[in-house]
């Protein structure tokens, strides 16, 4: 094992202990600033809530890239059997920021010491991503305004992949969140009269199935979307025919066109049919998470640096793109950029647990090759 991987895991192993959930992540920033002041990298504090800045300049370059990496915890109480378990309950890193984390870190002490680059390297460590928040706090709180940047570089750990590969691609990759509630409000009554209500429960019933109509026949054919109904609420009894039901759920898409979509059509099949059947409705939507679109030059940068650190072999650079959220995509909204995942399967069921599962634990084994990644991203974007 290599000084620098000990040294990481070691990093890793403290923040795991010691894990906070979103805008908490007070303790974990304390951390981040101690060790980038101790490579001599410029740092700044309070970013959107609880974020962190880390700045090097070497030589006379103009040009600003940055590495950003997630510093929150999820709400979810550790089963594993590590040394460094949690000592909090309630939370853990079951998603692996912490691993993140000291990616990020392992690359600014790469850089630190090798200084072989020509520009500024930012080091962004950002609160918050579970709830989609952290992102557009930081960028609120005038993150490009006082650091101006030119190019923005992300990555991902996956346990479903091989350790020590790459998988990125062009466009989509992750999709936005898009959150929905439906209140249908009808008339309740015995359920020995159903004549005599207006059971907003089969309205409810006949709006699940048709929302399915939005991705197969609302959506183009190759257009990804998801449309999800996940929690039903009702004030009826077993005896009694609800007079209010709520439905709530969870939309996926990879376009902000795709999203507005959704929203639109959402709204005209729940007035239609709750106009149809004598009942009323409250509608809300609302967007959680940007989808995350990588940039094509980016995408392109980081296959060349992964496969120089890697080998080209290790790197898919045209994967196919996933369902779930990232907030990194808030950044490349207004920022060049690309996201990509590194694997962390190491071939054991025992321990290629999906994320936020209660027993997941970072592969320790690709601190390092991430880290190494990172800064040859540096150093290929800011050539000397």
């Amino acid at each position: 094992m290599s000084a620098l991987n000990e040294l990481l895991r070691s990093w890793r192993h403290q923040l795991h202990i010691h894990p906070e959930t979103a805008f908490e992540e007070v303790r974990t920033a304390a951390f981040v600033a101690e060790k980038l002041k101790e490579m001599g990298v410029e740092v700044f504090t309070g970013i959107g809530g609880t974020g962190v800045i880390g700045r090097l300049k070497v030589g006379d370059g103009e040009k600003t890239v940055a590495l950003r990496a997630d510093m929150d915890a999820i709400p979810l109480n550790e089963e594993g059997t590590a040394a460094y378990k949690s000592q909090c309950p309630g939370k853990m890193h079951g998603c692996g920021h912490d691993g993140h984390t000291v990616t990020v870190l392992g690359a600014a002490k790469l850089l630190s010491e090798s200084r072989d680059f020509n520009g500024t390297a930012i080091f962004l460590f950002q609160p918050a991503e579970e709830p989609g928040r952290g992102a557009r706090a930081m960028l609120k709180d005038g993150l490009l305004e006082r650091f101006p940047i030119d190019e923005i570089y992300g990555q991902h750990n996956n346990p479903a992949l091989p350790a020590g590969t790459v998988n990125i691609c062009k466009g989509g990759f992750a999709s936005c969140e898009d959150n929905f509630k439906i209140e249908i409000h009808g008339r309740g009554g015995h359920a020995s009269a159903p004549e005599k209500t207006i059971d907003p429960l089969v309205i409810a019933a006949q709006v699940i199935l048709a929302l399915q109509t939005i991705p197969s026949r609302s959506a183009a054919a190759f257009e990804p979307v998801v449309v999800s109904c996940t929690e039903l609420f009702t004030d009826g009894a077993h005896n009694a025919i609800p007079s209010n039901v709520t439905i709530l759920g969870d939309c996926r898409s990879y376009s902000k066109a795709a999203g507005q979509l959704i929203e639109k059509r959402m709204r005209e099949i729940v007035a239609g049919i709750c106009e149809a059947n004598g009942a009323t409705f409250d509608f809300l939507y609302t967007h959680e998470f940007a989808p995350t679109v990588n940039w094509d030059g980016p995408v392109e940068a980081v296959i060349r640096a992964a496969g120089h650190v890697l080998g080209e072999d290790k790197v898919d650079g045209n994967c196919s793109p996933f369902m779930a959220s990232e907030d990194f995509g808030a950044f490349l909204e207004k920022v060049p950029g690309a996201f990509f995942f590194l694997g962390g399967a190491v071939g054991d069921q025992s321990r290629d647990l999906p994320l936020h599962n209660s027993r997941f634990d970072y592969n320790d084994d690709i601190l390092e090759l991430g880290a190494r990644v990172f800064a040859q991203l540096i150093r290929e974007r800011l050539p000397k």
